[in-house]
């Protein structure tokens, strides 16, 4: 990737890295016989999706605009689950979806009478934790996210054809398997009575060292023993897991307290959110966490926000500005969560290919900031 082609900042997608992934996630569903769907929670750029669109059924949806959009540019229905739905959305939801689940028994009798042509069902919460932090933890204690067996009793609904559970992020397929058995055990009493199971995100497939041999087992041993449900999974990350970077630009440097900060033209609350929510370190081309001790720059967003800085690096190359930095892995959880905080403009968007070389798809400016607040 000739990186002096591409303006900062930029997020560039990797197209043939994306068609790698397919290709993981397309011999997985063939080989188990379930469906492998995007959830557009997690990726959204929707210039790709004539990539993805041969190898799905359907796509993942959490709210009225991502369903709108499986619609309108993956021309394929939507899958859709909110933690709720509100009377002035629920008819276009409706209208773009295939099959609608809802949060919470209340919801489900509220709207049921609204939805004659989808399949519907309802999310469970199998109070399995193995979510570190919290704030990814579905089944954390008194999480808001689906139905208990206590709270659910010993009868679905009339109506329900299906269950929906989440309760993964970028997780094992050790982890799949003990999720498989959670739910097994809490809710196979309506197993003969439904007709699919979804089991959610965080299935992290494309990962280099995930056991796709494991999650291929655990799939197919599910099928022989329910032959009548049909299995959905639909991971946000896995689909775009390493297929690309952000790409900035140092602009200054600052010496405080013998404190070296390497100021970017890119900010963490703004672009990388989770860098900050999660938190973990992200990946940064040529540099390493630095050990205790040992001389290291820290990286620094263009926000005001007096947190809006990341991590101890030691780099190849001592800092400079004009120094281009790359971000690693930087396309999932990142476009769709980005925000014009402060006034700090979006990257821009672009991909590569080996045959096309980099095409700019988009570039942001005043009136992107301006309209978000009219």
């Amino acid at each position: 990737m000739n990186f002096s082609q591409i303006p900062s900042p930029c997020y560039v997608l990797d197209e043939d890295l994306l068609a790698g992934n397919m290709e993981i996630i397309a011999e997985v569903s063939k080989r188990a016989g379930v469906d492998v769907i995007p959830a557009l929670k997690g990726f959204a750029m929707w210039r790709v999706f004539p990539l993805i669109r041969p190898f799905v059924k359907g796509v993942a949806a959490s709210s009225l605009n991502e369903a709108h959009l499986a619609n309108e540019e993956m021309r394929l229905p939507a899958y859709t689950y909110a933690p709720v739905y509100t009377d002035a959305d629920f008819g276009d939801i409706v209208r773009y979806s295939s099959h609608i689940t809802f949060n919470s028994v209340a919801q489900y009798l509220r709207f049921r009478h609204r939805a004659p042509s989808a399949s519907l069902g309802l999310r469970v919460n199998p109070e399995l934790s193995q979510v570190d932090t919290d704030l990814y933890n579905p089944c954390a204690a008194g999480s808001r996210l689906g139905v208990t067996r206590v709270q659910l009793g010993n009868v679905l609904p009339d109506g329900i054809e299906g269950l929906h559970v989440h309760a993964l992020c970028e997780s094992s397929a050790e982890a799949t398997q003990l999720l498989f058995q959670a739910v097994e055990e809490k809710f196979g009493c309506f197993f003969p009575h439904i007709k699919w199971v979804n089991f959610g995100g965080g299935h992290l497939m494309t990962r280099k060292d995930y056991d796709t041999e494991l999650l291929v087992r655990t799939l197919r041993a599910f099928r022989e023993k329910y032959p009548h449900i049909r299995v959905i999974l639909e991971p946000g990350a896995a689909f775009v897991w390493e297929t690309g970077v952000l790409l900035a630009t140092v602009e200054d440097i600052v010496v405080n307290d013998g404190v070296r900060t390497a100021l970017l033209d890119v900010s963490f609350t703004a672009h990388m959110p989770d860098c900050l929510e999660m938190p973990y370190l992200p990946h940064i081309r040529n540099a390493v966490a630095a050990k205790q001790g040992e001389p290291a720059w820290r990286i620094g967003g263009n926000s005001c926000l007096a947190g809006d800085t990341m991590g101890s690096w030691v780099f190849d190359e001592t800092p400079y500005v004009g120094k281009t930095v790359i971000f690693e892995d930087m396309i999932h959880y990142t476009m769709v969560k980005t925000t014009t905080f402060n006034g700090v403009p979006h990257p821009s968007i672009g991909t590569w290919s080996k045959r096309n070389g980099f095409t700019l798809l988009k570039r942001f400016g005043y009136e992107d900031y301006k309209n978000r607040l009219s």
